[in-house]
């Protein structure tokens, strides 16, 4: 008896990967999906195994961006255990000293009016700023979900145009490209006015990457108008629940997983490739890279030497940020309230701990020098506070990002050896927002940008794999040559986030890629 041969083989089980899989599978194709680590999710998953008791994310940690996608509907993920929680509000900023804050809920109303507190004409302004970039980017987010050619790009804003007024002013507008063009940080200073505002839009928007003085990064605070028209979830049992899930729909169409399946070599073997990993050896008709691209290139030892060049001098970047899983005893109050065993509405958002713009460029300034900042700001996430699936009767998750840490070091430390000090001054920004967490920590994960790497396969810690700029963005992600999902070699395909439209869990470039391979699928299937 032959060898039996794959159809499709997926290297990388990320939420991209499965989500390629899956729609494969469902197409009647037989399928398989290789992971390096012994469980599948890269990026997107959730483990038991770090903090006893504790369920504990190690990538993403909020879902935005895919309910815009038909992805969960289409391969009906709810019938293989996933359901999402709501996370309204989805944002907190707490305003030191105040005891008030500005909260930002998936209605606009309610958001406007939180802003009104501090700003009443910052109010009036957000509800202007929701409608002109929610509406220019549903545009944006049409162009997600195709290959990123500049026909395709260009002609779904000509057909909005042609039937949306309100989209047509808005294309038609030269001072909003402008802002387009524009460093988001001069963006908001231009739409609001007062500091807290500013702030908690600043630090938002830099989630992305770029820092607030980036050419060509308006929408990176223009996006945020989208998430009152998503939502921000949380999948119930943690974020890896939403692969996991991914991963019995393809079991049940009958495709194949191999865990602890690292690829060391991929070749072309007469119509067929050859996949060398670690379990073993197999061919198959066609292979999805859902990795790093660059990872997936050193996996080649045949591919033409100038495009692997071009691979190799793609802008990965010097890191990312870092993250602390923690276990506490009690969730933080921002208002100057003691702990007593409830939570408050704000323990659903990410919580965004950043004194002021100048704060958060110094971090940015601290990154330009290779050490990490000195006063870092926060991101503070207590989902067990929506989901007490994910920590004992009493106890609970706080997880806190902090971003602009360096991979490489050049103040002569190294990141094994001051972790722990680093994690520290995470905690400490919690402390000192919400003083009741002093001595409150009972265990933690920490995932600096170096375990970021080791652990996920996030080269450099960039955990949106190669930087969100404009030059890397759309038809030149990762490269214009490669980014129809399709390469060179035949039958060699890409996904994942190194492909349009680059990172964050909404599965837009697996499901994009699925499609291409379905296009060339008569084709392919010759062989």
């Amino acid at each position: 008896m032959g060898e039996a041969i794959y159809d499709v083989a997926v290297i990388g089980g990320g939420h991209n990967g499965l989500t390629s899989a899956c729609y494969l599978a469902k197409a009647g194709l037989k399928v398989a999906v290789l992971e390096r680590r012994d469980i599948v999710g890269g990026a997107v998953c959730t483990q038991t195994d770090l903090i006893p008791g504790y369920r504990i994310d190690v990538g993403s940690s909020v879902h935005i961006m895919i309910h815009l996608t038909p992805v969960v509907r289409e391969l009906e993920l709810e019938r293989f255990g996933l359901e999402y929680i709501e996370m309204d509000p989805w944002a907190h900023y707490p305003v030191e000293g105040s005891g008030k804050g500005i909260t930002f809920y998936r209605d606009i109303e309610r958001t406007c009016a939180s802003i009104a507190v501090f700003s009443p004409k910052d109010a009036e302004a957000y509800r202007r700023f929701c409608a002109v970039w929610g509406e220019l980017n549903e545009g944006i987010f049409e162009t997600f979900l195709k290959p990123p050619t500049p026909g395709k790009i260009f002609g779904t804003i000509f057909r909005r145009n042609l039937f949306n007024k309100k989209s047509r002013q808005l294309w038609s507008s030269l001072d909003l490209t402008r802002q387009l063009m524009a460093p988001y940080g001069q963006v908001i200073e231009e739409w609001f006015e007062d500091p807290r505002v500013r702030t908690a839009l600043g630090w938002l928007s830099a989630q992305s990457g770029p820092p607030p003085s980036e050419l060509a990064s308006g929408d990176m605070l223009g996006w945020n108008a989208m998430i009152h028209r998503s939502g921000a979830k949380r999948a119930r049992g943690g974020s890896g629940a939403l692969t996991q899930a991914l991963a019995a729909r393809l079991q049940s169409d009958g495709g194949t997983i191999l865990l602890d399946a690292e690829v060391f070599s991929l070749r072309q073997e007469g119509k067929l490739w050859r996949i060398e990993h670690r379990g073993g050896s197999l061919a198959a008709k066609a292979v999805i890279g859902a990795c790093h691209i660059q990872t997936l290139f050193n996996m080649l030892p045949d591919a033409p030497e100038e495009l692997r060049r071009r691979v190799d001098r793609i802008r990965v970047g010097n890191g990312f940020g870092m993250i602390v899983r923690h276990a506490v005893s009690e969730l933080p109050m921002y208002e100057g309230e003691a702990w007593a065993g409830q939570a408050r509405p704000y323990h659903s958002a990410m919580q965004l701990l950043c004194p002021s713009l100048d704060y958060l460029n110094g971090s940015y300034h601290d990154f330009l020098a290779c050490r990490p900042p000195a006063a870092p700001s926060v991101v503070a996430m207590t989902f067990s506070a929506i989901d007490p699936t994910l920590a004992p009767v009493g106890k609970h998750t706080l997880f806190t990002w902090g971003q602009y840490y360096p991979y490489e070091l050049k103040n002569g430390e190294n990141w094994d050896a001051i972790a722990e000090r680093e994690a520290d001054k995470l905690y400490d920004v919690v402390c000192r927002y919400a003083p009741n967490m002093r001595g409150k920590m009972i265990d933690r994960h920490i995932q600096t940008p170096l375990a970021i790497e080791r652990t996920l396969g996030l080269l450099r810690g960039n955990v949106m794999h190669t930087e969100m700029s404009l030059d890397q963005m759309f038809f030149f992600r990762p490269l214009p040559e490669l980014a129809g999902y399709r390469t060179p070699l035949p039958g060699l395909y890409l996904t994942g986030a190194s492909t349009h439209p680059g990172g964050g869990v909404f599965a837009a470039s697996g499901y994009n890629t699925a499609g291409v391979v379905l296009r060339d699928w008569k084709r392919l299937s010759r062989k």
